[in-house]
């Protein structure tokens, strides 16, 4: 199964930008420590999904880079 079809909605519409300000949130909440258990499980799995989208961005971007360069390499 593909993660990404996995991830909630409003993770799987953010940016880059987005998810990675959202995931440093997340982190920074849970070291401040203070939170329940229930939500501090809540907040890990949230970053969890941040991750993956970010994870997810950075692949996509690394394909196009690898891309361009062979679609150069072609053409010299």
């Amino acid at each position: 199964m593909n993660e990404a079809a996995a991830l909630p909605a409003d993770i799987e519409a953010m940016s880059y930008e987005q998810a990675r300000d959202e995931l440093v949130a997340v982190v920074s909440r849970l070291e401040a420590g203070g939170a329940s258990l229930e939500e501090s499980l809540s907040l890990w799995e949230r970053g969890e999904a941040l991750a993956t989208r970010c994870e997810s961005w950075l692949e996509g971007a690394r394909q196009r880079l690898e891309a361009a360069r062979a679609a150069r390499e072609t053409s010299e």
